[in-house]
């Protein structure tokens, strides 16, 4: 994967730098995107206008033909910044990896242009953060959640077959595949430069690195409503992921044998927190 944002547009945050970066990768989305961002700017306004001007959203247009660059910029307000960016690479992992190298907030995010994760689920991952979390990833097979989906039987087993196999390369994490994840953001930089899955199995591929990072992760419940429109293809899009994942475990032994044989450098830790993120969130 070597797709780099080749445009930026839009406003460019609040004085001091955007507090959460939020990366939305859309093929396609000109109809389901706005809804999507008028239900953020609505939460943001009554759950927290103190982070007015402080959540910035990066809309990676994945090669579009339907004008989401165009519709993304006309949501774009002083309450939430909207900026844009192309990434010619076709594949979701390929937009998100574009969008979050291209962030430079303390918290970084990534969310479904969908919208189905109900926007709560921010107070959730930044108190998780705050209590020492690296990652925070909303979840729907966690007591809690709330999922309304009209998912057909054949998915919903090729589902549990998807979550029997990641549980195999990313450990004690129950729902890899929700699109809603915060990170720190020095460490989501540090992890998506090495990462090379393009498709929708590339959530497997970060967390499993950040795993070897020695990074913590926080899963938690969430509200999660199926919405029309999604561009995954069970029957298409289906193979290809459980092929991805073949590829992945390969990456991963890999990646893990490099470690091990890499000299122990005692000034350089794995995981670099940093406690400006913490001083963000209170402020």
């Amino acid at each position: 994967m070597t797709a780099r944002p080749a445009e930026v547009g839009g406003n460019a945050g609040h004085e001091a730098g955007p507090m959460i970066q939020v990366v939305v990768p859309a093929y396609n989305e000109a109809q389901r995107l706005p809804r999507t961002l008028v239900l953020l700017g609505s939460w943001l306004g009554e759950a927290h206008p103190e982070w007015s001007g402080r959540l910035e959203v990066l809309v990676v247009d994945n090669a579009s033909t339907d004008g989401t660059a165009d519709v993304a910029r006309m949501l774009s307000t002083p309450q939430v910044p909207v900026s844009v960016l192309h990434c010619p690479e076709p594949g979701k992992g390929a937009a998100v990896r574009a969008g979050i190298l291209a962030t430079s907030a303390d918290l970084v995010a990534f969310v479904d242009a969908d919208g189905a994760t109900s926007f709560d689920a921010f107070t959730q991952a930044v108190e998780h953060i705050r209590r020492g979390a690296d990652v925070a990833i909303g979840s729907r097979a966690v007591s809690g959640s709330v999922t309304m989906a009209r998912h057909s039987g054949l998915r919903e087993r090729g589902a549990a077959a998807y979550r029997w196999c990641t549980a195999r390369l990313v450990e004690d994490v129950r729902d890899t595949q929700c699109g809603f994840k915060v990170f720190r953001g020095p460490l989501a930089r540090q992890v998506f430069a090495d990462t090379h899955t393009a498709g929708f199995s590339f959530d497997v591929e970060v967390l499993g690195r950040a795993q070897l990072l020695g990074a913590s992760i926080a899963e938690f419940p969430v509200t999660w409503v199926d919405v029309p429109g999604s561009t995954f293809d069970p029957a298409r899009h289906g193979v290809q992921s459980f092929a991805q994942l073949a590829g992945i475990a390969l990456m991963l032994r890999r990646a893990q044998r490099q470690a091990s044989a890499a000299p122990v450098d005692a000034s350089v830790t794995p995981l670099v927190r940093t406690a400006s993120a913490d001083l963000a969130l209170d402020a």
